[in-house]
């Protein structure tokens, strides 16, 4: 199953139906349409992320639009996202003494397990409006600090960081297309790409190396299955086998 969002009966939600989240109190939108929780595969962190108790949660991305709300995957622990924070919570020094991207940051999952393992500096990057408040709410309740990135990065070379961590980003064709030459490159410059992903369509897996494999908890709502073997990889040009 590609990414997406839960669909089910939509319920009325005072915050969501009567509020203009876009213009509004982005934090306070949050807070009203979340409760603050650990990821089943990385307890170590708290987030803010809608379940089935949330208004939120039962949307569909169509109801979401038609009051100005992108689809919210900053709401949700995505099993790339969660694998990805588990191998750098357990291998610190990927990220020790490093200033790292957290590329599609969503809710700031792998970002913030960048901080707590020790990264000389983390930044957060995605275009969707929400998420630099999202990860700004979810770093404090952490207790670290994370700069927030909103302009598209792709294409982009970023000598500022030596280290880009990517959770769960190989699950549209027409984005891989443009993930592929973008990470190659970065890779060519001496930037060490990890990528958390549990077995996306578009995954380039001739470009991988295999550092971590994991069976991550999730949900049936999100996800195919209630497990999803969630890999870890580093992007370089030439595949090797894990040590």
């Amino acid at each position: 199953m590609d990414r997406g969002l839960p669909h089910g009966r939509a319920r009325q939600s005072a915050e969501i139906a009567e509020a203009d989240p876009m213009n509004g109190d982005k934090a306070g939108f949050i807070r009203a349409n979340t409760a603050i929780t650990t990821p089943p595969h990385v307890p170590e962190i708290r987030l803010h992320i809608a379940d089935e108790a949330h208004d939120l949660w039962h949307k569909t991305e169509e109801e979401l639009a038609q009051i100005g709300l992108p689809p919210p995957f900053w709401a949700f622990a995505w099993a790339g996202g969660q694998g990805l924070a588990r191998y750098v919570l357990d291998n610190p020094a990927c990220v020790q003494n490093r200033r790292v991207l957290d590329f599609a940051t969503g809710s700031g999952l792998v970002a913030i397990a960048a901080a707590l393992a020790g990264a000389k500096s983390v930044t957060a990057a995605d275009i969707d409006p929400f998420c630099e408040t999202a990860v700004t709410l979810n770093a404090a309740l952490n207790g670290v600090d994370i700069d927030c990135e909103g302009h598209d990065l792709v294409g982009s070379p970023l000598p500022e960081f030596e280290t880009v961590l990517a959770g769960d980003v190989f699950f549209d064709r027409e984005m891989s297309s443009l993930l592929i030459p973008w990470f190659s490159m970065l890779a060519d410059s001496g930037t060490e790409i990890l990528i958390g992903d549990p077995g996306r369509a578009y995954l380039p897996r001739e470009n991988l190396t295999l550092l971590a494999d994991y069976a991550v908890p999730v949900t049936r709502a999100l996800e195919d299955a209630e497990v999803k073997r969630t890999c870890v990889w580093r992007f370089g040009a030439v595949a090797r086998p894990a040590a």
